[in-house]
């Protein structure tokens, strides 16, 4: 094992972690799953998962000292990417059972979809991007991606929003800011886009 692995997924205990990682392997990419702090701080880049409860995955990575890791890695440049609810802990808070805060690295909250919605959104659904990012090269307008949440980022700033999605409402579906990214879909279930956007990860800068 690398001890400066290219690609490391955090192991916080929640997630489908091994799926992600297989795919970053099919693109014969370096990517190891790792709860070790050591691991965490060398890795030239971080996933952070989510699955279940924003609340929950919070406490997890707060538990470990995950939570600063995450924050000092972003401090210091390092390409970080959140997916599904990982996307949503990049930001300051969530109103999902109640108010909780988040890992703060972008402005806004996470909100429920309507009630008159079908929550979770699950299946597929497109994105529509909002200008270029090194994350969505080779990525098209209209191209689908698959989604499982009932809950949606609503930045405060605008200029962090790479890509939108409508369900109900339009919303940020892929955020960045500097090297800190989030998509709110599964790419490792989207298949040839989905490991397009993990390439393009993979071989992003820091910042």
């Amino acid at each position: 094992m690398s001890a400066r692995a290219e690609v490391v997924v955090i192991d916080y205990g929640v997630g489908n972690l091994r799926s992600v990682g297989k795919a970053f392997e099919a693109m014969g990419c370096e990517a190891i799953i790792s709860g070790d702090a050591a691991v965490l701080r060398a890795a030239k880049r971080l996933v952070l998962p989510g699955v279940g409860a924003f609340g929950a995955c919070m406490k997890a990575l707060r538990e470990r000292g995950f939570d600063e890791i995450v924050r000092e890695r972003a401090a210091e440049g390092t390409p970080i990417l959140g997916v599904c609810v990982g996307m949503q802990l990049l930001f300051e808070e969530s109103e999902e059972f109640g108010r909780t805060r988040g890992l703060e690295l972008l402005g806004g909250r996470v909100r429920r979809f309507s009630q008159e919605l079908l929550a979770p959104q699950t299946g597929w659904n497109q994105i529509s991007p909002c200008g270029s990012h090194p994350l969505l090269e080779e990525i098209e307008e209209g191209t689908f991606f698959y989604f499982v949440h009932s809950f949606y980022c609503e930045p405060s700033e605008r200029e962090v929003v790479c890509a939108e999605t409508e369900y109900g409402v339009r919303y940020a579906s892929v955020v960045a800011r500097a090297s800190v990214c989030g998509v709110q879909f599964h790419p490792e279930k989207s298949q040839s886009a989905g490991l397009r956007l993990l390439r393009n990860f993979a071989t992003l800068e820091a910042g």
